[in-house]
């Protein structure tokens, strides 16, 4: 494994060919350059995405830089569980080697999905979960199946309340967006747990991308939240934060580093992780907290849907849905 004393950049991406691979969220920010970057390697991938017309004008630019590249859009929306498993139900290749659960939001005004969920947490977690969850028997039809979950540097500074997920109390932006990416790290280490357990090939890995320049602060939910926070968010953006392809480094090398570990968490190693080069970080408080993780995977089947077939036959199975509670 790479270390951070031996600089890793994007040229030591080893050859992608023959790796079929779905970036979520993938028209822009950290996703575009995940996707860009795997497709100009030789993988095939798609890029799933919430619009129809940037999904597409990131296709249209990535073939344009790399025509040779096999890649496709398809629809997914992570704030409505019907377009998860529509996603999941249209999915007609034979397997799927690697999932980069890449798109979220982030300090939003307050919402609810189409399904009734905190935007923040329905969108960051929930959805995460449930397309995980239903993709999983293609996962497992592959001989190196990889999850890849993108969390936050800032979900060392949440203050977990297994009570408030949902926005059932008091809603502060924030807070939430923090604790939604608290639990893209518990999700990603119970699920290499749960595949451990069922002595599965599966490898999950969560990352930290640092301070980087994307449009999470800027678009979507963000777009109406006026000219001045517009002005100041993006002043913020373009002197503290750095370029995206640098931020998009630690998803890539989850993604590609050969013998990497399930259950790694890749971080920046500059201070407080912000910047830097990936390395594997392991004095993580959410990495050991198994009981809060297995709490959080509970109520997610139960809030989703979707039950794990997390068994050594589960590629021959499609996830079991139960209703809603």
């Amino acid at each position: 494994m790479p270390s951070a004393s031996r600089k890793w950049t994007l040229d030591s991406i080893p050859d992608q060919t023959g790796r079929l691979v779905v970036v979520t969220g993938a028209n822009s920010g950290i996703g575009r350059i995940t996707a860009e970057t795997l497709a100009r390697r030789g993988a095939h991938v798609v890029l799933a995405c919430r619009s129809p017309q940037r999904g597409q004008a990131a296709l249209d630019r990535l073939l344009a830089r790399a025509p040779e590249a096999r890649a496709e859009v398809r629809l997914l929306d992570l704030a409505d569980l019907a377009s998860i498993r529509k996603f999941a139900d249209d999915w007609d290749h034979d397997r799927l080697d690697l999932l980069v659960n890449n798109a979220g939001v982030a300090m939003v005004p307050f919402a609810r999905t189409a399904d009734g969920f905190e935007s923040q947490f329905g969108i960051n977690h929930l959805g995460t979960f449930a397309l995980t969850g239903l993709m999983l028997p293609h996962l497992l039809a592959s001989p190196v199946p990889r999850v890849v979950t993108v969390s936050s540097e800032g979900q060392r500074f949440a203050r977990f309340d297994p009570d408030n997920l949902n926005a059932e109390r008091r809603y502060r932006a924030m807070f939430a967006y923090l604790q939604s990416k608290r639990a893209n790290l518990y999700f990603a280490t119970e699920l290499q747990r749960r595949a451990d357990a069922a002595g599965l090939r599966l490898r999950s890995m969560a990352v930290a991308p640092g301070l980087t320049r994307t449009n999470v602060l800027t678009g979507g939910a963000n777009v109406n939240r006026g000219r001045l926070y517009a002005a100041s968010t993006r002043l913020l953006l373009r002197v503290a934060f750095r370029p995206t392809p640098m931020g998009a480094k630690t998803s890539l090398y989850a993604a590609t580093v050969p013998d990497l570990p399930g259950g790694a968490y890749i971080v920046p190693d500059g201070p407080l992780q912000l910047r830097g080069e990936p390395v594997q970080r392991t004095r993580e408080r959410a990495i050991r907290d198994a009981t809060t993780a297995r709490r959080l995977w509970e109520l997610s089947e139960t809030l989703t849907g979707v039950r794990y077939q997390l068994s050594e036959d589960a590629q021959c199975r499609t996830p079991l849905e139960v209703p809603n509670e």
